[in-house]
């Protein structure tokens, strides 16, 4: 007992599961992702990033790939702004009721809502093509969107709207001038949670499409699955690097 109240006793020793469980399983693959992307049988190479960018197919995924991140970003982005402003103004009804009716398809495995979307289109009579996949796409994220928009506008301050109104502002004004430019934190972690897995993501493409459209997820996974893990890892690699520049850069703006 007086072993573990030594080791436990301090608040900053609690922080050492979380370091464990964070070097295990998410510095450690990052460091093999790295490792496999630049080594083969012979040691050091890049042949697996001058293989990316010779192949064209790889290339048009990749291209396409944000093309469609980039769509349902800005769907969820226009549908989730205004469900968000609704959900934290009192004035139009119950907002935790409306967050609790927004969080019930998150309870439900991912898989499972992308294939009864698959049944609703089917019974729909419906193509599953790309437009299917852009529904599923922002159905499946759109919360993502809203919560931190959410968020952001529930801790705004209705002080800021209140003075704005006394000094003769109309709503329009209001919303432009103090409640939109203060929600924009919001807006850009929405952003980011939307279009960083959206990129990524092969289970969702393939079920929505019939394996028809492949994104770049998709080519990660072929490649892994078919034993090439060293041009899976490169590829990882490149996605990884490409999102984490855009994330550092629109955080610098």
């Amino acid at each position: 007992m007086e072993f573990l109240l030594a080791l436990f006793g301090k608040r900053k020793a609690w922080a050492w599961p979380y370091a464990v469980f964070m070097t295990i399983f998410v510095v450690l693959p990052l460091v093999m992702v790295v490792y496999y992307s630049f080594v083969d049988a012979n040691g050091f190479t890049l042949r697996y990033f001058h293989k990316f960018f010779l192949a064209n197919d790889s290339i048009n995924t990749f291209i396409y790939s944000i093309g469609v991140a980039m769509i349902t970003t800005l769907v969820c982005a226009l549908v989730g702004y205004p469900c968000a402003y609704f959900m934290a103004n009192k004035e139009f009804g119950a907002p935790k009721v409306m967050a609790m009716l927004f969080i019930l398809p998150m309870w439900i495995n991912i898989l499972l809502r992308t294939l009864a979307t698959v049944a609703l289109f089917d019974f729909m009579k419906l193509e599953l093509d790309e437009g299917a996949l852009i529904f599923g796409m922002v159905y499946n994220f759109l919360p993502f969107m809203i919560y931190p928009i959410y968020n952001t506008l529930q801790k705004m301050d209705p002080a800021l709207t209140e003075a704005a109104k006394d000094l003769g502002a109309t709503p329009y004004r209001v919303f432009k001038d103090v409640v939109f430019p203060l929600s924009l934190p919001g807006l850009y972690s929405g952003v980011v949670m939307v279009f960083m897995p959206t990129i990524s993501t092969f289970a969702v493409a393939e079920l929505l499409t019939m394996n028809n459209v492949k994104l770049f997820g998709s080519i990660i996974q072929e490649n892994i699955n078919a034993g090439l893990l060293n041009y899976g890892s490169a590829l990882s690699l490149i996605l990884l690097v490409i999102i984490g520049l855009t994330s550092f850069l629109g955080d610098d703006e």
